[in-house]
């Protein structure tokens, strides 16, 4: 009589809790990352928004409601970019931090340089913007 060789069965039960808990870190692993991207979507979507302002200085400067479609205009975009952006509404508020006047400190030159901040909200985000406007 021969003996064969097997697994009993502790073993295998051993080796199903292994695979068991490996396959659920990498689902928690594919969550995580989900999560992230869906963030990182989100930040590049408001990083995009603020560009429209600094791009436009007539903008943001004043408290002020406008949409993306205004904010857009000198922009060469796709037709369906542009009916997502018109349906965008932004609030604008604009604080003035402080204002260096240049021709205090006898440089010859008459600079005003005013820095404020610009709050850009929307429905879905808000963000701040600190911005220098030369007078």
């Amino acid at each position: 009589m021969t003996k064969r060789k097997a697994f009993t069965l502790i073993e295998v039960m051993v080796a199903v809790m292994i695979v068991s808990v490996v396959i659920a870190a990498l689902l928690e692993m594919r969550g995580n990352l989900s999560h992230k991207i869906f963030s990182i979507d989100k930040i590049l979507q408001v990083s995009q928004y603020d560009t429209f302002l600094l791009s436009q200085n007539k903008y943001g400067f004043e408290k002020s409601s406008t949409n993306l479609k205004t904010l857009s205009e000198d922009f060469d975009l796709e037709s369906d970019l542009r009916r997502k952006l018109s349906a965008v509404k932004l609030h604008l508020e604009y604080k003035t931090s402080s204002i260096v006047d240049t021709s205090e400190y006898d440089t010859g030159s008459t600079l005003i340089f005013e820095i404020g901040k610009t709050k850009v909200k929307s429905d879905t985000y808000s963000s701040a913007i600190t911005r220098i406007r030369l007078q």
